[in-house]
């Protein structure tokens, strides 16, 4: 068992910067795949970005390339998401997730993949 505890959100204006955290307690932090999803009111809850076990390999979904940028530090068991220009479209319920996985260089881009979630953090961006 593994619980995540999200941090770093608020409101910013747009075009300004934020970075997110993700706190891992409980079970080691290595062996699993992280994730950063986002829900906007009325809308599904979307990919924005995974890390690999290592570090080594990340993706971001094509809305926030260029923009954010997900990293971890094992060491403090902790996941980052660090969100530049952010506009009126970035609004939304940002979540962590994990999932349990041997392989060090696995990604997971869909919910479903994802075995543990954090309870969320709000972002805010004011035009």
């Amino acid at each position: 068992q593994v619980q995540l505890v999200e941090s770093g959100g608020g409101l910013v204006q747009a075009g300004g910067s934020l970075r997110l955290s993700c706190a891992a307690s409980g079970r080691t932090f290595s062996g699993y795949a992280m994730g950063w999803f986002r829900q906007a009111p009325g809308k599904e809850r979307e990919f924005v970005a995974g890390i690999s076990w290592s570090g080594d390999i990340t993706h971001h979904a094509d809305s926030v390339k260029g923009r954010f940028t997900i990293s971890r530090d094992n060491a403090k068991n902790t996941v980052y998401l660090q969100m530049n220009s952010l506009n009126s479209e970035d609004k939304a319920v940002y979540y962590c997730a994990a999932k349990v996985t041997p392989m060090l260089l696995l990604i997971a881009t869909t919910r479903e993949e994802y075995d543990y979630w954090g309870q969320g953090t709000q972002v805010t961006v004011s035009s």
